[in-house]
């Protein structure tokens, strides 16, 4: 009876997307391991970024600093074209 855990931050995984993940876990399980699907579990938590924590900063704080990072590079790149 396998049991398989997935942890996603929670930030828009679809109903449809949750789906075929259990669907495609459940038939590598059977696919793999000969486990049948009508025994494997698959549950899907879904964590707020405020507590999943990547080198020592949260996932929001990272998040954060990744839309400064891109819209610093994206203003630049206008600059740059106005500029020519």
């Amino acid at each position: 009876m396998p049991y398989v855990n997935i942890k996603v931050t929670q930030e828009g995984v679809t109903a449809e997307q949750k789906r075929q993940l259990i669907e495609g876990v459940t038939e590598l399980l059977h696919q793999v391991l000969n486990k049948p699907p009508g025994t494997t579990f698959v549950v899907i938590d879904e964590i707020p970024t405020d507590n999943w924590g990547v080198g020592g900063e949260t996932v929001t704080s990272l998040r954060q600093k990744e839309k400064i990072r891109l819209s610093s590079v994206e203003n630049a790149e206008i600059a740059g074209r106005c500029h020519t």
